[in-house]
């Protein structure tokens, strides 16, 4: 698939990565990227030479966020909502393993991208935040609450500040800071690791990753526990 917004690759080693190439726009997320990055998910999803989606961004940016300019056009609000409205499910639900790897300013709605991947990692020189409330933008808060914690989402949503990569470590919002140089090759050296195991069992794992956050213990055993090996027993993939 040709991509006006996005580059994408797949390796031999089942690893694909969607560059946001909006460099220019600090890779802001437009209508256009939005719809593209849930297209290529959806192509995606069945692939079976994709077991790992890298998302990272060009130049020297991962995301300042929304494309604030589409704000100000009413006659785009309505594609501006729908878009988006898709696109957040589309990463969220993705059936197989994501991988945010982040250089420099990862804003706004590049913030929310990066919560929504079930791994993270930045460069030192990267920044998160939620700046948007200042300008009446609600951020997401149960993304990143499920990440941080309560009380901290609660602090980054509410005073819109920024953090820097050492606080996102301690935090455990980022699992490692890598030298800018190696970023994409540690993503991909995650990815790897990652497909090690079946890919079947990758997705299993990922559906109660992201569906089981809200149970109780009794809930969420039968489900990371009984029907598995239940279905070991009775030969069920």
């Amino acid at each position: 698939m040709n991509f006006e917004t996005i580059l994408t690759q797949v390796t031999s080693d089942r690893i694909g990565t969607i560059t946001l190439n909006r460099p220019d726009k600090r890779n802001a997320l437009s209508i256009k990227m939005r719809e593209e990055i849930s297209a290529c998910l959806k192509n995606w999803m069945a692939a079976t030479d994709v077991g790992v989606v890298i998302f990272t961004g060009a130049g020297n940016t991962f995301s300042a966020g929304f494309d604030l300019k589409e704000f100000s056009r009413p006659e785009l609000l309505k594609d501006v909502y729908q878009s988006s409205a898709a696109y957040h499910r589309d990463v969220w639900h993705f059936p197989k393993p994501t991988i945010a790897a982040i250089a420099n300013n990862a804003l706004g709605g590049g913030f929310d991208l990066t919560t929504l991947c079930d791994i993270r990692i930045c460069t030192a020189s990267a920044v998160f935040g939620h700046p948007e409330i200042k300008f009446g933008a609600p951020p997401l808060y149960t993304p990143l609450r499920w990440i941080v914690g309560h009380a901290m989402a609660r602090d980054l949503c509410l005073t819109g500040r920024k953090i820097d990569a050492k606080e996102a470590l301690r935090l455990c919002l980022v699992s490692e800071i890598v030298d800018e140089a190696h970023l994409l090759d540690r993503a991909v050296q995650i990815g790897k690791t990652i497909l090690e195991a079946p890919l079947d069992t990758l997705k299993v794992v990922k559906s109660y990753l992201n569906n089981n956050s809200e149970l109780g213990f009794e809930e969420s055993f039968v489900i990371e526990h009984d029907i598995p090996f239940q279905n070991m027993l009775s030969g069920v993939k």
